[in-house]
């Protein structure tokens, strides 16, 4: 029976990686976190708390559906809203009536969500990080303490802006439909047959729900012209990937209402002059992803930060191709979703 990477030395693991590392062209210290976030994930869905949890965002994109080429550090998950405030939603359904219903049920959310953290979902890693015999440290993150930080002990290292720690950002305002199971492998298992690595079966958001999400993100940062972090230009890559992948067709011929009403209540944004964003204008032919001026340079410089530390594992396209690339996603988007149902 093969052996485990986390039963090797210490010593054994940075030689399977540098060996990878040598195969695959990928850096170690991206390998090494790879491995990490696949064991978050096996940890979750190994679980009882699979059935609630939805894997989505741009890791699902590249561990699940192999869309794009780039490395997804950060693990997002939606924790179904019909379990976390069962008692608000009633039999009315998963949207609220109103705005002020909205703002009820996100309070509450709020509220309720590091509390199910506490006590449900950090056990769970706990539990895993004794049973494989492993140092990490997990810590809360979030200004609503909505994250889990797991710290672990690197033996790899890049420039920096990738760390050592993986972050599990929940959510729970949706309900993380439509999804369904996907098996999950580590990016070192290919190159190194002999040795063990995690894998994972998490329920994962369909592509096209990913899509209009990024996409309206994009759209909000163009309305509003700044940043909302760093590696936000994460979100052009992974459209422009969508774009040339089979399942944009299918993307955008779904005008995915149920996104627009969904942020419409409970992710409000104003634009720079202090008008509230049209999500459903956005998703019914009006999406403008291509950011100018200031913006797009703020984007551009974020974009160059991702090239530095290797995370794009593939052919990375130059910023000002990867903008005309997304002025041609833009155009199929809008004309597609523009058109009669």
């Amino acid at each position: 029976m093969a052996e485990s990477f986390f039963d090797l030395s210490k010593a054994d693991q940075r030689e399977a990686l540098e060996y990878a590392r040598a195969q695959s062209g990928h850096p170690a210290h991206l390998l090494e976190k790879d491995i990490w976030v696949v064991w978050a994930l096996h940890a979750l869905s190994n679980s009882p708390l699979t059935d609630d949890l939805t894997f989505k965002g741009g890791t699902s994109l590249s561990k699940a559906y192999k869309i794009i080429d780039r490395f997804s550090e950060d693990i997002d998950l939606t924790y179904d809203i019909r379990k976390l405030i069962p008692d608000l939603l009633g039999d009315d359904g998963e949207l609220p009536a109103s705005r002020s219903q909205a703002n009820k049920w996100t309070k509450a959310v709020r509220n309720r969500l590091p509390d199910w953290i506490t006590n449900e979902v950090l056990p769970v890693l706990q539990q895993a990080l004794k049973w494989d015999n492993l140092e990490a440290q997990i810590e809360f993150g979030g200004q609503d303490n909505d994250k889990l930080l797991v710290h672990y002990p690197a033996l790899m290292q890049g420039t920096g802006y990738v760390a050592p720690v993986v972050t599990l950002e929940f959510g729970g305002r949706a309900t993380g439909e439509p999804h369904q199971i996907h098996e999950i492998a580590c990016d070192i298992a290919d190159h190194i047959p002999d040795i063990t690595f995690p894998t994972a079966s998490p329920r994962v958001m369909s592509v096209t729900r990913t899509f209009w999400e990024k996409a309206t993100a994009a759209h909000v940062f163009c309305a509003q012209g700044r940043i909302r972090g760093e590696r936000y230009a994460r979100h052009w890559h992974d459209l422009a990937a969508i774009a040339r992948s089979p399942y944009f067709a299918t993307a955008i011929s779904d005008h995915e209402v149920a996104v627009a009403n969904h942020k419409s209540y409970f992710f409000i944004e104003k634009d720079i002059k202090g008008q509230v964003i049209d999500y459903l204008a956005a998703t019914t032919g009006h999406l403008q992803i291509v950011p100018t001026d200031q913006a797009k340079v703020a984007l551009e410089h974020d974009y160059a930060a991702m090239l530095a530390d290797e995370i794009m594992l593939g052919h990375a396209l130059p910023f000002d191709e990867l903008l005309k690339a997304c002025i041609d996603l833009e155009t199929k988007a809008n004309v597609a979703v523009g058109q009669p149902a």
